[in-house]
């Protein structure tokens, strides 16, 4: 089992801001980059954290990233917006998709953002959050344009990407409701980060590279490769289709058909479709009501064995609480790679290392 680190956030804020001006950036994309990575691992999804950064290093080598690059609009059809990524950093291009559909969903409404051909948007939850912020529902249907890892329901190979699903809606009072999930068994990321320190991932949630079921999550991270299988049977992958549908054919143009192993870039399409409850309702009797279901939803009497009823979102605030406190824990196999997409990008790994305190 690897080794692991437990870093201070702001320690490890400096550490990553080193690196991701190895990309080139300019300060303001330094700063979305790495606070949108950093805050997927004070919120838990490791997956989705700094661990990403040496896949970064290899697509931007590559020439699939492009830095200092800003969302384009393709159609302005008023509250309909198509949006091209250019292939830029996702953390900035989601920010400005999101931006654009906050201002046209307060102009009229509601909002349909088509968004296609961004790098890597990490974290979903956070657009839900950004839109949920500005006062908005929001539902999110993501596609991956990638190496293939997830087998469709009764299929023995990869055939598509862990296409996530989010929703997120505000409620006046209390944190939102902030609902994100991978449509595979457990994200992509989630088994580079066991097979990094050296665990295995539960049983049903993979299969090796002869459609055998295993628990190894080397199967999804190096070669020969397996599949994920997709969570609750063919209800995961009936929505895992319907994210390739709308967040890939609809509002990229683009989904994951060819063999895509050999490139290391990442890139989403994203239907997003916000709305404003006070434009819709009345948004006091609304948020009344769904405050009124929550708390009668969480009154349930908690199982044997689980904690007290929680809502979507709640578990990410508890751990960004924890681990802002206390430190971001990195298994050193992560941490190595970093260092080595450091080096990759031009920037002095034992630099990194000082600013993280571990030099």
């Amino acid at each position: 089992m690897s080794a692991m680190h437990l870093i201070p956030l702001a320690r490890l804020q400096a550490a990553m801001r080193l690196v991701v001006r190895g990309f080139g950036s300019r300060e303001a994309e330094v700063d979305a980059v790495a606070g949108n990575l950093i805050e997927a691992n004070l919120t838990g999804h490791d997956s989705h954290g700094i661990g990403m950064l040496p896949r970064y290093a290899e697509a931007f080598i590559e020439g699939g990233l492009a830095p200092n690059t800003h969302v384009r609009v393709a159609h302005d059809g008023g509250s309909l917006l198509r949006l091209d990524g250019g292939a830029g950093f996702g953390q900035v291009i989601g920010a400005e998709a999101m931006a654009l559909g906050i201002e046209r969903a307060r102009a009229h409404g509601s909002a349909i953002v088509a968004l296609g051909n961004s790098h890597h948007l990490g974290r979903i939850g956070a657009w839900a959050e950004q839109a949920a912020a500005a006062g908005l529902v929001s539902m999110h249907f993501v596609n991956v344009i990638s190496r293939a890892i997830v087998a469709p329901h009764g299929g023995a190979d990869a055939r598509f990407g862990t296409n996530p699903f989010c929703v997120g809606i505000p409620l006046s009072g209390r944190e939102p409701v902030i609902l994100d999930f991978a449509t595979s068994m457990i994200a992509q990321g989630k088994t580079r980060v066991a097979h990094n320190k050296g665990e295995p991932v539960p049983e049903g949630c993979l299969l090796d590279d002869h459609g055998r079921p295993s628990t190894d999550p080397r199967w999804t991270v190096v070669p020969p490769l397996g599949a994920l299988l997709t969570f609750g049977g063919h209800k995961g992958y009936g929505l895992a289709l319907v994210c390739e549908l709308l967040g890939g054919a609809l509002a990229a143009g683009m989904t994951q058909q060819e063999d895509t192993s050999g490139r290391r870039r990442v890139l989403n399409g994203m239907l997003s479709v916000l709305i404003d409850p006070a434009a819709l309702t009345d948004r006091t009797a609304f948020e009344a009501e769904a405050q009124s279901f929550i708390g009668w939803a969480k009154a349930s009497p908690p199982r044997e064995g689980f904690p007290p009823v929680m809502t979507a979102g709640e578990p990410e605030r508890a751990s960004r609480a924890k681990r802002s406190a206390e430190g971001v824990p990195v298994d050193a196999t992560t941490w190595s790679e970093i260092l080595d997409a450091a080096r990759k990008l031009g920037v002095d790994p034992a630099a990194v290392q000082r600013e993280a305190g571990l030099g």
